[in-house]
């Protein structure tokens, strides 16, 4: 019999190695797996629906909930989580000198629902007295000009948001104090280039994470897996399918990073930083599933819902394909 083909668009991870690389295949699924930037895949799925498979901004994904005819369903597979203390980053002469000094101060954010800007708005607000509505947000390019929002927004009259002019980019208002403060996954140039006029709020970083996780037990979700809703509808056996794999890959990921025959990736302290984690996170730190990750993601869902982005408080359960949430024993 013939095998289901789906295209997943997905950045170059190790715990997706296996099905790029075809050494772990999803039951009855050959897969073309399209390595890209996760900006493009992104606006790729939302504006066009250009792939059957995709990984997707999880603040992007609860956002296309809201569409009358809902084009995705996702998977619990978590391709990206990261702290995101470090990406707070302001003028030094901002008048910044701890998180609490950004009320009232001008942030830019190359779109307002970008998952990491969710997240830190929300640990701003719940623990160093910064609500989302107490700034001021401009959003456009970070290094390229002319970017605009991916998903449609009906957002309340409490946000103050407009957008930086057309021929400028929020890496260079920042180095030249035309704003104060930048919230963005990606290092803005000014900064990765030392230039000493911008420095990161949490000048701490790896501290203030690890503060943040002993208080609260979240290391948070950035992006999750979805399936074209069309393909879900004729197929719906390839969420268990393609969430299998996706377990199976990376289980075979974290083997690989404890292979201390050779260093996997160009970190000299890998072995010890990787036993620290597990010390620290446990030992599934990156788990995917309902189970173990529920308030993780009901705390990003009341975020995503407080600061406008969602029309209602969305539960965990509902995001995700029932298929993919169970699974046989014996």
């Amino acid at each position: 019999m013939s095998r289901l083909h789906l295209t997943f668009a997905c950045g170059d991870y190790d715990r997706t190695r296996a099905l790029a690389e075809e050494t772990i295949r999803p039951d009855g699924i050959d897969l073309t797996y399209l390595r890209l930037p996760v900006e493009e895949t992104f606006f790729r799925m939302m504006r066009h629906h250009e792939f059957e498979v995709a990984e997707l901004s999880l603040s992007s994904y609860v956002v296309s909930l809201s569409a009358e005819n809902p084009p995705f369903v996702a998977l619990p597979v978590f391709t990206s989580r990261m702290f995101r203390h470090g990406s707070l980053y302001c003028h030094a002469d901002a008048g910044i000198s701890a998180p609490e000094d950004l009320r009232g101060k001008i942030v830019g954010t190359p779109e307002y629902q970008l998952t990491a800007c969710v997240w830190m708005r929300g640990i701003l607000g719940d623990r160093h007295g910064v609500p989302f509505d107490s700034v001021t947000y401009v959003t456009g390019g970070q290094e390229t000009a002319g970017r605009i929002e991916k998903a449609s927004l009906r957002l309340p009259e409490s946000v103050r948001i407009s957008r930086i002019p057309d021929d400028r980019t929020l890496s260079a208002m920042l180095a030249e104090g035309e704003i104060d403060a930048l919230c963005t996954p990606r290092v803005p140039s000014p900064f990765a280039a030392g230039d000493p006029r911008v420095r990161r709020v949490f000048t701490d970083v790896v501290g203030s994470e690890k503060e943040y996780y002993a208080a609260t037990g979240i290391f948070p979700i950035m992006h999750v897996v979805v399936i074209r809703r069309d393909v879900y509808d004729r197929h719906p056996w390839v969420a268990q399918s393609l969430y299998k794999a996706l377990l199976a890959a990376k289980e075979e990921a974290y083997a690989n990073l404890y292979d201390t025959s050779a260093l996997r990736f160009m970190l000299p302290w890998l072995t010890p930083q990787l036993e620290e984690a597990r010390a620290f996170l446990g030992r599934d730190y990156w788990s995917y599933g309902l189970e173990g990750n529920h308030e993780t993601l009901a705390t990003f869902l009341r975020y995503h819902h407080e600061q406008g982005l969602s029309g209602r408080l969305w539960k965990p359960e509902e995001l995700f394909a029932p298929e993919s949430t169970e699974s046989a024993v014996i």
